[in-house]
């Protein structure tokens, strides 16, 4: 029978089938606010004569109580709508697990179609969230979930997709974009909430690229451009036309080229909306000019920061924290400024002016940039000038090093970017086991059984604490994978941590569902697991090796190499090797003559897959790791400290291609310097 009792005759029990803390107490108290309580507690008599224990209904008592501390209700006035059931302390906790066990939460779908309904008939999302005890952002996201496809808002009802992937969909607008993606995506298992998001992101553009940047946002919208603000993502939002802004941007650089084109007495200025000259100059040739002379104070400068630049390397090595970062920002700092001096524009003679041209481009900051090189219709030669381009390579005795230890091309890896690719690969492991609960009870149990009889390292510190990892860059920003693993860890229960006794929190933890004593066991091993076996090892643990291949880790999916993880760490004759493993010897040969941070640039665009290319190259480019990120790769060597990769030239025998190996002509694509192209493009 359901009737009336008073707030202030009730109590929490313990023998309440929950005993963790009800969460989002507002949330229930803003319901009560609107709706009052709407469904009955379950109660019964205890001591002293007229009180009554909850069994079942805690977080709408909690509710309730809440509003009555706010001052909102009088607790010895409210009453509260309860069923009385009595019974021994067994009936009466079957009861109160019957209640709690049997009540089903409502799926994201649900609320989405329940949410659009009240806005329907309420019309202010304010409104709706102060009702729900949620925040205008949520409802939001709801909100853009119900618009979603028809397809894939039934794969979200169904269960057939995460809720994580539907908010991937939901990052456009655009219904029959999703739909296309969905129709690529949707039926396979291995498919992720990033992919899905990438593949609908190549449709638009960020606001953030340097195109959206040159023609801004409020001439964009003018022209009538589309932006899809983006709620699910910190990524900043998207330009729904891109060809719209493309057009846009083509203005204001053609009226800047022919500014520009008339005050240098040039033949002609191109513009392109791109960051680098890919494909720019198929038809063209690079005109061949000596760079500018450097003066004696730049000569002198020259060989201080060298010298300066050397000391650093040594004294770098075996600092402290602060001393690294503070000799790392000097060291940026005198490469930044070397550069410069080195840097500077070639000599272009006035009689040739009217026979070249050169192309207007955009930096990252969407700012313009006019290319410094020069080019002509024709083949054309400088005054005095004799000289042919010669092709440049690498070679190196690697001997017997493992695979892990060597960099494209055959040169060794330094110790120190070894150890900070282990750590890296030992993050995809970790955040990779947290998937797999079951094998990580595997492998716990075997490591604290193997260990303890002392038969050899498991790759784990299970009963030793954490691991002691090489030392990251300060700077060092946290990869997907360690990302990963920060927003499991937050997701953990840290219920039964709040008790002050060991005992109570023992008993608190015991007291957690399997599911959630099992995410716990996964991150404890994942926080175990180590990054190298030994300080000076390069060689991966096979037990670690042997959990890859059971998770099937792919760790392309997980980790690409950029400038500052990879190729600003490792010199101009690797990067080249690694353009000629994705793309032949014909791609290396696009860049022989490029300068280092060119080629840096160039290759961070073609291994993240924003550059136009061959389609088989691209697919190479974005399925390759070094060998040292690889978990299929062993080997028993040291690794032994090289040279600093900067002194990329030094390395490059000027008769060979990357690691030794003889380039052939690049049909007409650059080893003459005609077709000469120097980057890769973003794909737009």
């Amino acid at each position: 029978m359901t009737q009336t009792v008073k707030l202030s005759k009730l109590k929490r029990s313990e023998k309440n089938a929950r005993t963790t803390p009800p969460k989002n107490i507002e949330a229930m108290a803003a319901s009560q606010r609107a709706r009052g309580i709407i469904q009955n507690l379950l109660i019964t008599p205890c001591k002293p004569r007229g009180m009554f224990e909850v069994i079942a209904g805690d977080r709408r008592y909690l509710g309730a109580m809440m509003r009555a501390e706010l001052g909102e209700i009088v607790a010895a006035d409210y009453d509260v709508p309860v069923k009385i059931v009595t019974g021994n302390e067994a009936e009466l906790r079957e009861l109160s697990l019957t209640e709690n066990f049997q009540r089903e939460a409502m799926t994201p779908a649900e609320e989405c179609r329940a949410f659009e309904h009240f806005l329907r008939s309420d019309g202010d999302i304010d409104a709706v969230a102060k009702r729900f005890g949620q925040t205008r952002r949520f409802i939001e996201g709801r909100l853009r979930l119900a618009k979603l496809a028809a397809p894939v808002f039934e794969a979200l009802a169904n269960g057939d997709i995460t809720l994580d992937m539907a908010k991937a969909y939901g990052s456009t607008e655009d219904q029959a974009k999703q739909e296309r993606v969905f129709a690529q995506y949707g039926q396979h298992s291995y498919i992720n909430a990033d992919q899905i998001r990438r593949a609908i992101a190549n449709d638009t553009m960020k606001a953030t690229d340097p195109v959206a940047i040159l023609v801004g946002e409020d001439a964009y919208a003018a022209a009538g451009g589309r932006v899809e603000r983006e709620l699910f993502s910190e990524d900043g939002d998207r330009w729904s036309d891109p060809e719209l802004a493309q057009s846009l941007a083509a203005t204001i650089m053609e009226a800047e080229a022919k500014r520009l084109g008339e005050e240098q007495g040039l033949a002609w200025i191109r513009p392109i909306a791109t960051t680098n000259l890919y494909g720019a100059t198929a038809d063209l040739h690079r005109v061949p000019l000596e760079p500018a002379p450097l003066t004696e104070a730049e000569e002198t400068r020259s060989e201080e920061i060298a010298a300066r630049m050397e000391i650093i390397s040594e004294e770098i090595e075996g600092s402290d924290e602060e001393t690294y970062a503070t000799l790392e920002t000097e060291y940026e700092a005198l490469q930044a400024e070397y550069e410069g001096i080195h840097g500077k524009a070639p000599v272009l003679p006035d009689e040739i002016k009217g026979q070249v041209g050169t192309f207007l481009m955009l930096d990252r900051a969407g700012k313009l940039v006019l290319e410094t090189s020069y080019f002509s219709e024709t083949p054309l030669r400088a005054p005095g000038d004799t000289t042919e381009p010669k092709a440049t390579g690498a070679t190196r005795e690697t001997g017997s090093l493992p695979p892990e230890a060597v960099a494209p091309g055959g040169k060794k890896l330094s110790a120190k970017l070894h150890d900070e690719l282990a750590v890296q690969r030992r993050d995809i492991l970790a955040a990779s086991i947290l998937a797999d609960p079951g094998l990580a009870l595997d492998y716990a149990l075997f490591a604290m059984v193997d260990r303890s009889r002392n038969y050899g390292r498991s790759g784990t510190t299970l009963t030793a604490g954490r691991p002691n990892d090489p030392q990251m860059p300060p700077d060092f920003a946290p990869t997907q994978a360690k990302l990963a693993v920060a927003e499991a860890r937050e997701a953990l229960d840290t219920s039964w941590s709040e008790a002050k006794e060991a005992v109570d929190r023992f008993e608190a933890f015991r007291a957690l569902d399997d599911d959630a004593k099992a995410a716990w066991l996964a991150m404890v091993v994942a926080d175990s697991l180590e990054a190298k076996q030994d300080y000076g090892a390069v060689t991966t643990n096979p037990l670690h090796a042997r959990l890859a291949s059971i998770l099937e880790i792919d760790v392309a999916k997980w980790w690409r190499p950029n400038v500052k993880n990879f190729f600003n760490r490792v010199s101009k004759g690797t990067c080249l090797a690694t353009l000629t493993e994705v793309g032949g010897a014909t791609l290396a040969a696009r860049y022989i003559g490029s300068k280092k941070g060119d080629i840096e640039t160039s290759c961070e665009r073609l291994f993240a897959g924003e550059a136009i290319t061959e389609a088989e190259t691209k697919e190479a480019a974005l399925a390759w790791v070094p060998d040292a990120m690889r978990f299929d790769a062993v080997g028993s060597v040291d690794l032994v400290e090289e040279t600093d990769p900067a002194d990329d030239d030094a390395d490059l025998d000027g008769d060979g291609g990357p690691g030794g190996e003889q380039l052939p002509a690049d049909d007409g694509a650059g080893l003459d310097g005609v077709n000469d192209d120097t980057d890769l493009v973003a794909a737009e």
